[in-house]
């Protein structure tokens, strides 16, 4: 048996704006940017995905299965800015064949820094999903996979079943990403690994004229899938949701590609689609997974270092959570909001210095000229919500004094 478990990533951050030290106003996101691009993202990518998904479960009667992570930022851009993207993927809820997964509301880091912080994000997340949609969680994944043993034992306890993570090579050792693992001392909690090769043909490779693959046809892939048989029984397609139409643009034929795959996948009988917590519950664990260190999906060290590579991000994110006690002792919502905002991880992924000589892939996604213009604006933010809670802290030692009197 080989189950095919497509999970997408849905996620863009609130950008900030162009913000100097001069600046005295609470408005730190560029409204009008944030609005464009959610638009543009979901006239290329959101929009016509979601239609194929609902033609595609319709046309296979339901044999055709997928999961989503929508990060609580992008939902309140989709709320504001693409509504009808919204309709869409409450009619794939509707079908009975997708599965929405839980994550951080705002995509963050604060499971590093915050464990307080990061349960009240994960709680608001999963009442969100379960509001919209209809069922509550039981599948989690951390913002860009990230995970250790740690974060089996926290989320086990707030009651999930599984989480996804990465395939790291140098945890498996020649052991395959196709099954489904447990990590240390939780037996009874699942594991499903992003088998990232066969993820990354079609996140990245599907259009390289120079790949010995190209081109990748639906035929040729599901007989990749197929050739799992015998040797593991999950084929976990980790992406990001933007990959169809916006990162694979659609005259690359990435929908006429996946149009075509499910038929091609089923043709083979001991093959079908699972969404995650279809496979956790069908699949036993067949051994243990052992993470003592952090680990993730981005680049190819699987690692943190896109977000803490340098003293700029590792500065930059311990400002940002020091502020921790200070926001929520305001119990102002608007500052509390804006300060979630702005703990969104791709805050301090535009911070990054490994890639920025040759990332072109990274810079089509960075609003700053530089890491350095990145680390400047958000100090400068920082400045200004610093400045906030001690005026809001001011006017409560004040109201109380004239309550007191």
């Amino acid at each position: 048996m080989a189950s095919v478990c497509f999970y997408f990533q849905v996620h863009q951050p609130f950008r900030l704006r162009r913000y100097s030290v001069f600046d005295y106003h609470p408005n730190y996101f560029d409204d009008y940017k944030n609005a464009e691009i959610c638009r543009k993202v979901a006239s290329k990518c959101y929009l016509p995905a979601n239609r194929l998904m609902l033609r595609l479960i319709d046309r296979h009667q339901g044999r055709f299965r997928i999961s989503y992570s929508i990060s609580g930022v992008l939902l309140d851009q989709l709320e504001m800015y693409a509504p009808e993207v919204m309709s869409t993927f409450h009619a794939l809820a509707q079908t009975g064949c997708v599965e929405f997964l839980c994550e951080t509301s705002h995509h963050s880091l604060s499971f590093l820094y915050s464990r307080d912080e990061f349960a009240e994000q994960v709680c608001n997340h999963r009442k969100r999903i379960a509001d919209l949609f209809g069922r509550e969680p039981r599948v989690f994944r951390n913002t860009e996979l990230i995970y250790n043993n740690d974060v089996a034992h926290f989320i086990k306890n707030l009651g999930f079943i599984g989480t996804l993570c990465e395939g790291a090579d140098h945890i498996l050792g020649y052991r395959s990403p196709n099954y489904i693992y447990h990590p240390p001392g939780l037996t009874d909690f699942k594991l499903m690994l992003k088998n990232y090769r066969l993820s990354d043909d079609i996140a990245f490779r599907f259009s390289r004229q120079d790949w010995a693959e190209w081109p990748l046809t639906a035929p040729k892939f599901a007989q990749w899938v197929s050739d799992v048989n015998g040797n593991g029984y999950v084929v976990n397609l980790f992406m990001d949701y933007e990959t169809l139409g916006e990162h694979q643009w659609e005259d690359t034929g990435i929908f006429r590609f996946l149009e075509h795959l499910p038929e091609e996948v089923l043709k083979h009988p001991d093959n079908d689609f699972k969404t995650p917590s279809e496979a956790m519950e069908t699949y036993d664990a067949v051994g243990e997974f052992d993470a003592p260190h952090m680990i993730s999906w981005a680049d190819t060290e699987r690692d943190l270092s896109a977000w803490l590579g340098n003293a700029m991000q590792s500065n930059a994110l311990y400002e940002v959570y020091h502020l921790e006690q200070q926001v929520k002792q305001t119990g102002d919502p608007q500052i509390l909001s804006d300060w979630r905002k702005i703990q969104t991880s791709d805050h301090y992924y535009y911070m990054c210095t490994k890639w920025f000589a040759d990332g072109d892939v990274h810079k089509y996604f960075n609003p700053y000229d530089s890491p350095y213009d990145s680390y400047i604006n958000m100090m400068n933010v920082l400045d200004n919500l610093r400045g906030r809670c001690r005026q809001s802290q001011k006017e409560a030692a004040a109201g109380q004094r004239t309550t007191t009197v």
